[in-house]
């Protein structure tokens, strides 16, 4: 069901549309995480660092479509919240039909240049063939990626952020099982664990478009669907390629750190892979509220409720705070049972290096929720450019700073929460201080 975010008491709105949220976005990363705790246990070290080293790459293709169809879901946002629903209809179509050629593109290239890509990451010989085949399989399936992304946010942009999640705890469990069939009984290994993801996706695409037709019938476009105006594609496209820039930055910072990595050995990537995984269960939460802040945001913006937005922000930096602190006393007072979930008991190298490093992450993970807080606003009021330089900033800042560490001072697996920290400092020094002379200017 939609839901109107211009009226009502706003920490039980943000309340609502964030839980959903966080909870849709934990069983997305099962997919993941099903792939590393059982590729882990089940194949071994070496399936799970190629899973690993893939992952980057994977992730910085799937985060780019997720960030376009963000930077479309604030524009829906604004025009629900100012109730322009002729306006909105054309884009949620337009940005169907342009994504959609666009996937289609996107994936025959990278079907072409997924080996050469693992090769400027220096990805070891003896996993080069897992972790491509890995890629492949994953990069066939983009289609379901851009469908599955393009609906949740729609529905999102209208206030709906129930349904994608009721679709992915469906499909997460979905992928899980198709997992162990796959790995356990099939004995595919790495494909068949890449295979599991992808078909998985296509489920939560089916659940979308049925409970469109049912549900949300502002959604229900029929013929309108083929409607295509240019103009809106170019300004969904200044809007979604900052936000696409953005979330690839993060991840080509992650790739960036990944060859530093990769030149340390089998079980410096096993735990590098296991820790990444403990840290989007932690960090993607924080992101999530700071998304509801952006959605409330948009929506009043368009309103024009600017003492609304104002209060809403606000609430939204209590949320940050509270699921912050239980967040960092679970991973610091649990980080060796966490560790034991990825690899063996017998594999105590790997779990001493992840242990190491998340008794210190913990106590940072406070750094990236305000981080997070103050893209949220700047995404609210549209501005992108400043969430896109501050995280190129960040991850510039964190890729020298474990290369230093690790490379010319002969660091150890600790360097990497320390050059994190280094990188959220700088991004704080750049976003601090602009907020403050917007908050003043306009809010």
């Amino acid at each position: 069901m939609t839901t109107d975010m211009t009226e009502g008491k706003i920490i039980p709105q943000l309340t609502e549309f964030a839980v959903p949220l966080v909870l849709g976005n934990l069983f997305q990363l099962t997919y993941n995480a099903a792939d590393s705790v059982i590729v882990g246990k089940f194949v071994g070290d070496e399936a799970l660092a190629a899973v690993g080293t893939a992952g980057p790459v994977m992730n910085m293709v799937i985060l780019f479509i997720s960030g376009m169809c963000m930077g479309a879901g604030i524009l829906m946002s604004t025009q629900y919240g100012a109730k322009r629903y002729d306006h909105l209809e054309k884009q949620v179509s337009t940005t169907m039909l342009g994504g959609l050629a666009f996937s289609a593109a996107l994936t025959l290239i990278l079907l072409l240049v997924g080996d050469p890509l693992l090769r400027l990451l220096q990805v070891p010989q003896d996993i080069m063939g897992p972790a491509d085949a890995y890629l492949k399989i994953v990069f066939a399936g983009l289609i379901f990626t851009f469908i599955y992304n393009f609906f949740s946010n729609t529905l999102r942009a209208l206030g709906d952020s129930r349904a994608p999640l009721y679709f992915l705890i469906i499909s997460a469990a979905f992928n899980v099982v198709l997992d162990l069939v796959f790995i356990l009984a099939f004995h595919w290994g790495v494909p068949g664990s890449a295979a599991a993801t992808v078909i998985s996706q296509a489920v939560s695409c089916l659940f979308c478009f049925i409970y469109i037709r049912k549900k949300v019938p502002i959604l229900c476009l029929g013929k309108k669907w083929l409607v295509f105006d240019g103009s809106i594609l170019w300004r969904t496209f200044s809007y979604g390629i900052t936000s696409a820039l953005q979330q690839m930055c993060i991840q080509l910072g992650k790739i960036c750190v990944q060859t530093v990595v990769n030149v340390q050995g089998v079980a410096f990537i096993a735990a590098f892979t296991a820790i990444n995984r403990v840290d989007d269960f932690a960090m993607t939460p924080q992101q999530n509220i700071a998304h509801a802040a952006t959605t409330f945001m948009a929506q009043n913006k368009g309103a024009g409720k600017i003492g609304r937005m104002k209060k809403g922000y606000l609430c939204s930096i209590l949320l940050e705070a509270v699921y912050t602190a239980v967040v960092a006393v679970i991973v610091f007072c649990l980080s060796r049972q966490i560790m034991q979930l990825f690899v063996d008991d017998g594999s105590e190298e790997v779990i001493g290096l992840g242990v190491s490093y998340l008794h210190l992450i913990a106590i940072m993970y406070v750094m990236p929720a305000a981080t997070n807080i103050i893209q949220g606003f700047f995404r609210g009021l549209g501005d992108l450019k400043i969430t896109l330089i501050s995280t190129a900033l960040n991850m510039a800042v964190r890729f020298l700073s474990a290369w230093i560490m690790i490379h010319i001072m002969h660091g150890g697996f600790e360097c990497l929460a320390w050059s994190n920290m280094i990188g959220w400092i700088a991004m704080l020094a750049l976003q601090v201080p602009l907020i403050l002379l917007r908050w003043r200017k306009e809010m």
